[in-house]
């Protein structure tokens, strides 16, 4: 079953009891490189694994890009 969350600003859909972290890698993004923002709050990495993406739920996620 699927549900209905915004990314960055963009509806996407996701699987029912995805975690923020398994959210990413199908995204491709590497969880340690990325902050996360789940209705307004920081999500602390160390939660990735744990914290489940439930139904109309706002994520915003920034990428780290080094240089200089």
């Amino acid at each position: 079953m699927s549900i209905s969350i915004t990314v960055n600003g963009e509806a996407k859909t996701t699987e029912t009891g995805q975690s923020v972290w398994s959210f990413l890698e199908g995204l491709q993004l590497d969880p340690k490189k990325v902050a996360v923002e789940r209705n307004l709050e920081i999500v602390s990495k160390s939660l990735f694994r744990d914290v489940t993406i439930e139904e109309g739920d706002q994520l915003e996620i920034v990428h780290f890009i080094g240089g200089g």
